[in-house]
């Protein structure tokens, strides 16, 4: 008799087969996965370590939100890095895969963007070798996790929300570092106020009151690199007849030093002003607010017997913006008779400098640790036809290169450098004189 369950009661021999993998899978798999998590937390501690320093000491609003962004991807990441771990062994959350693929979409625009800004104003490469081989890594872990067939709820809804979170990442980092949107004009107001003169006791000697008035109507701060005042004595004799026309323009095409000016005139014969009075009036290292003022006085004396005519009297000054660049303490000033060195284009024929000399620091921490130090130099110019402030910002040993025309204008929209003046402002000495 035969069993009914003959034939069919018997165990599958299928049942047992298990998928076995060879050796070399399992160890490309494991490499995998140790590149994809390692990847995720270099970006993490990059990204956390930038931006804590802008979150806390960036010169702009934006600089800090980008600081900000920075702290959030590197969370993102991290938090990436263990959803990796827990979809490629447990599985106990059952959308880790998902978490996994948006933390490893996040260190891709991270270190993308990290190697935009290192490759275009970074001055070692180890920076952009480093954030290279970072966003190469990125890019793996993209492929390598969407390669595993991660579940996507809602597929249309979690690329738009990738797609807007990475594009407000992108905008946010390019307006800060690409585009540079402080870029608007700002500029402080200098203006002179010349007094009217007073003559001393024995009559032999006169003065002129100079008030000096620095406004700043903008929405940011400034330091002040230099700030001059000079008062030049200028003679101003007159012929009997008109002057020749060939004249007239040897006038006009005579070089003019220090901002001088001289007039077009058919009976003035224009000499070239002398210096009677310098000095600075606000020194390097000084700073003024958003919308503040400063106002300082000072006193031109002269002999009465003064063979001048005229006075003119200038100020001027450079500055750095306070969104754009930051200063240390200005060291002790040195001169170029006597223990400092000015190079050739900042001293010229019979020009004497003092010269003034300060760390600066970058506006964000990414130019801050992937850029040379930078150090502002400036010369106080002075001789007798006239005096003049020009400033440079250079890495350590570089002082002495004359900077192109180029250089000098990316030098000084990326420090917010800016001049301004006031002058001249002429006095006439004859009611003075004549008393």
């Amino acid at each position: 008799m035969t069993s009914s369950s003959e034939g069919g009661s018997g165990p599958d021999p299928g049942s047992h087969l298990r998928v076995v993998q060879s050796p070399q899978k399992i160890l490309r798999t494991r490499a995998s996965l140790a590149l994809v998590v390692l990847t995720l937390l270099l970006t993490a501690a990059q990204a956390v370590w930038l931006g804590v320093f802008d979150f806390t000491g960036a010169l702009t609003f934006t600089g800090r939100i980008t600081g900000a962004v920075l702290i959030l991807a590197s969370f993102t990441t991290l938090l990436g890095a263990a959803a990796t771990l827990d979809h490629w062994f447990r599985n106990c959350f059952a959308y880790s895969g998902l978490v996994a693929l948006i933390g490893a979409v996040a260190a891709l625009v991270t270190n993308g963007m990290l190697l935009a800004e290192t490759w275009r104003d970074g001055d070692s490469v180890s920076y952009p070798v480093r954030w290279g081989l970072l966003t190469a890594g990125s890019l793996w872990a993209v492929f390598a996790l969407w390669r595993r067939s991660v579940t996507i709820p809602a597929p249309k809804r979690v690329a738009a929300a990738v797609l807007v979170s990475s594009g407000l990442a992108l905008a946010n980092f390019g307006y800060q570092h690409l585009y540079q949107p402080f870029q608007h004009g700002a500029r402080p107001l200098i203006t002179i106020d010349v007094g009217k003169p007073m003559l001393s006791k024995d009559r032999k000697r006169f003065a002129f009151p100079v008030d000096i008035r620095l406004e700043n109507h903008s929405d940011v701060g400034f330091y002040v690199f230099g700030a001059e005042f000079h008062a030049m004595g200028e003679r101003v004799p007159l012929t009997s007849k008109d002057r020749l026309r060939a004249q007239w323009r040897t006038d006009v095409g005579q070089p003019r030093e220090f901002r001088e000016r001289s007039p077009l005139s058919r009976r003035e014969v224009h000499q070239p002003g002398q210096l009677v009075l310098a000095q600075p009036w606000m020194d390097p290292g000084d700073w003024i607010e958003a919308n503040d003022s400063f106002v300082t006085r000072t006193v031109v004396q002269l002999p009465i017997g003064t063979p001048y005519d005229n006075l003119a009297f200038y100020a001027t000054a450079e500055f750095g913006r306070k969104d754009r660049v930051g200063v240390e303490h200005f060291d002790k000033t040195t001169y170029s008779w006597r223990d400092g060195k000015a190079p050739h284009w900042a001293t010229g024929v019979n020009v004497d400098c003092a010269i003034y000399h300060a760390r600066v620091h970058e506006s964000n921490a990414i130019d801050e640790h992937t850029r040379d130090p930078r150090y502002v130099t400036v010369y106080w110019q002075f001789s007798a036809h006239g005096v003049g402030v020009i400033d440079t910002i250079t890495r350590n040993g570089e002082e002495d290169r004359q900077q192109s025309d180029a250089e000098s204008r990316d030098m000084r929209s990326r420090y917010g450098l800016v001049d301004a003046g006031a002058g001249p402002v002429e006095q006439t000495l004859w009611e003075v004189k004549n008393r």
